[in-house]
């Protein structure tokens, strides 16, 4: 896959960014995730690619654009056809509240390779490459917890675990605190949650909980960029999503690997920090009708990972600025 389609990403995901972070705060997440479909749709148009969403908004009917089966991308006859999965706001109650770690994600492979995720839970549990080969969906919570410490040289009480702050974890919560271990709730955004059990300095050891399926794919996407591990488990909250997983043919019971959710390895992620967090600032604008962004650019072909700060003059980007 074309190296240079990286940078593009992240052309697309900072403009998504760059609209949301308007409104920071202000407590209209609707307004917040429509600026950020917008911006992002806009940018794609940019791109030479013949792409496919396979995971985005919802449905042709829930969502006027990025849903799922959309053509995106300036396509040619010569075009690479790729699967594109996106969240343009993952967080959007972070960002309509003022919280950290919301963030504006893409991630790509070519035709095929993404899982076509059904809209509901997936119960998950994601680790990066030091504890690759240590964790188990199906093992206890403490298993799991003990055999993490084990990989990374750690006392069961030094593990941190992310948590998604919701009343369906309170027998999680439970649980790791009976083994001993550290818990660090986040109020939104599990894609980001997943990908900061990659990087040491963001504390975090190894996540667990249950979730949206279709950011588990695009968690899975950037986790197979680090060599990280994650695995799902389709669990749908009613019999109406339940009857949407069986008509798509989905296996309730399958846990789903890395390669079930992402096949092969010419997956490119991107990700811009929308509010600040541990792992990627937050748009700031600055005078002179200037703003910068912090991004995550990552190739799973190369094993490639940047960080890349860019100020933009928004007066000369009028598509920002719609």
């Amino acid at each position: 896959m074309d190296r240079n389609l990286a940078l593009n990403l992240a052309r697309v995901t900072e403009a998504a960014a760059l609209a949301s972070a308007k409104y920071l705060g202000r407590g209209d997440k609707n307004a917040a995730d429509q600026a950020a479909v917008d911006a992002m749709r806009r940018m794609f148009d940019t791109i030479n690619i013949d792409g496919i969403v396979v995971i985005g908004e919802g449905e042709l009917d829930e969502a006027p654009m990025l849903y799922i089966g959309e053509e995106i991308g300036k396509a040619t006859g010569e075009s690479l056809k790729v699967d594109i999965a996106v969240d343009p706001l993952d967080g959007t109650i972070s960002v309509a509240k003022g919280l950290p770690n919301a963030i504006s994600v893409v991630a790509i492979a070519p035709r095929g390779c993404l899982l076509h995720a059904p809209d509901t839970y997936m119960k998950k549990i994601a680790v990066g490459p030091k504890a690759r080969g240590f964790v188990d969906i199906n093992a206890s919570v403490e298993e799991n917890i003990r055999n993490v410490a084990k990989a990374l040289d750690k006392d069961v009480s030094e593990i941190t675990v992310n948590i998604l702050d919701r009343p369906r974890h309170d027998k999680l919560v439970e649980e790791v605190r009976k083994v001993g271990a550290r818990i660090k709730m986040f109020s939104d955004g599990d894609v980001l949650a997943a990908i900061s059990t990659c990087f040491d300095y963001t504390g975090v050891d190894i996540l667990m909980g249950i979730g949206g399926a279709p950011e588990g794919v695009i968690a899975a996407a950037a986790l197979k960029c680090m060599e990280g591990e994650f695995q799902g488990v389709l669990c749908p909250a009613t019999e109406e999503q339940k009857e949407r997983c069986l008509n798509m043919g989905a296996d309730l019971n399958k846990v789903l690997t890395m390669e079930d959710l992402v096949k092969g390895n010419e997956i490119i992620f991107a990700a811009t920090g929308v509010s600040y967090g541990e792992l990627l600032q937050g748009v700031k604008y600055l005078e002179y009708n200037k703003a910068s962004t912090h991004s995550l650019v990552m190739r799973a072909e190369t094993g490639t990972i940047r960080f890349i700060e860019a100020i933009h003059r928004l007066d000369k980007k009028p598509e920002y600025a719609k």
